[in-house]
């Protein structure tokens, strides 16, 4: 049986207002807080690069900063996708979910 795809949750960098959020790097900050978070078998070297996770990453959208939530980290680590949600709620940010759907396979051989 498949699976459902796996939800995202974009964190709008404006507030429920209009407003936009202060400081002007909070997404970065937030995605580097949950960088640790990541798939079973990603695990960092020395010297690696310092990355973000796969499951929470800053964007900039349309000139808007977001932050983008994969479901997945809620499965991996429940009370870190407890702290982005209450984030994004104390601070009363736009939220908004989609749904990643998978390529078709006209798609993938591309």
């Amino acid at each position: 049986m498949p699976s459902h795809p796996k939800r995202e949750v974009f964190i709008q960098g404006t507030t429920l207002d209009g407003r936009t959020f202060r400081p002007s790097d909070w997404a970065e900050r937030l995605a580097g807080a949950m960088s640790c978070f990541r798939p079973d078998g990603a695990r960092g070297r020395i010297g690696d690069f310092i990355g973000y996770s796969p499951y929470c990453v800053p964007r900039v959208i349309g000139g808007v900063k977001f932050v983008i939530v994969n479901e997945a980290l809620r499965d991996l680590e429940p009370m870190a996708w407890d702290f982005v949600m209450n984030f994004a709620r104390d601070n009363e940010l736009q939220v908004s979910d989609a749904c990643l759907l998978p390529e078709s396979s006209q798609q993938a051989s591309k």
